[in-house]
């Protein structure tokens, strides 16, 4: 049975792409800095600090150990904060960075060794905010480039080893966090969870085989 790591897993898009993977016949390793629920999961690490390399280096050691190997990552670990420019932090530049860059980036360098075995496959969450950022998300939209950027470049990198790449791009997720923060807004145009987790599934399935290096909208009616 195929293993795939999931980052974020304590999250609404992390719980549903576990759920979804797990359904479809996936042994799932949920990793995040939060609680993980264990219900469903092959391996549940919680606490684990996802930006830290000795952390996901200790992480990447107890999955080889206990289940054997790694086939897949979907790094969905990650933040979001709407601030100007003009008025704004700098220090919030540097916490989306250490938020959706450089924990992606920590997480598959820790855990390259064990896709290479065998040929796998990586799955980033970017944002549509990285093609054309909007006023307010210039920190976010910065760091999600850096992720597509990233993609990019491992995919080129490992493409002769058999291991894809590719990267989804989701403008607003219908989650409780998003309808709080906007209760006026139409949720109907939103992607919902599980639409996203659909595609990151088709995204590790052999059907996808062909396909890497690739910046995947998905944007519902936003």
């Amino acid at each position: 049975m195929a293993i795939v790591a999931v980052t974020g897993a304590a999250g609404a898009l992390g719980r549903e792409t576990a759920a979804r993977l797990g359904a479809a016949g996936w042994q799932v390793v949920g990793i995040d800095l939060g609680q993980v629920p264990q219900d469903g999961l092959a391996l549940a690490l919680s606490g684990v600090d996802l930006a830290d390399e000795a952390a996901m280096a200790q992480a990447a050691g107890r999955i080889e150990q206990e289940l054997g190997g790694l086939d897949a990552l979907v790094n969905i670990a990650g933040g979001f904060a709407w601030e100007m420019v003009s008025d704004g932090s700098v220090a919030t530049w540097d916490r989306l960075y250490q938020m959706n860059v450089r924990t992606a980036l920590i997480t598959t360098r820790a855990l390259m060794p064990l896709l290479r075995v065998k040929g796998g496959a990586v799955v980033n969450i970017g944002a549509a905010a990285a093609i054309k950022a909007a006023a307010g998300m210039g920190a976010y939209a910065a760091s999600k480039a850096g992720v597509a950027r990233l993609t990019e470049a491992l995919a080129e990198e490992l493409k002769d080893e058999g291991v894809r790449v590719n990267a989804v791009l989701p403008s607003i997720l219908d989650t409780p966090a998003n309808r709080s923060d906007m209760p006026d807004a139409d949720f109907s145009r939103w992607v919902s969870a599980g639409q996203l987790a659909e595609v990151i599934a088709f995204l590790l399935s052999p059907s996808a085989a062909p396909i890497t290096g690739a910046l995947i909208p998905v944007t519902g009616r936003v």
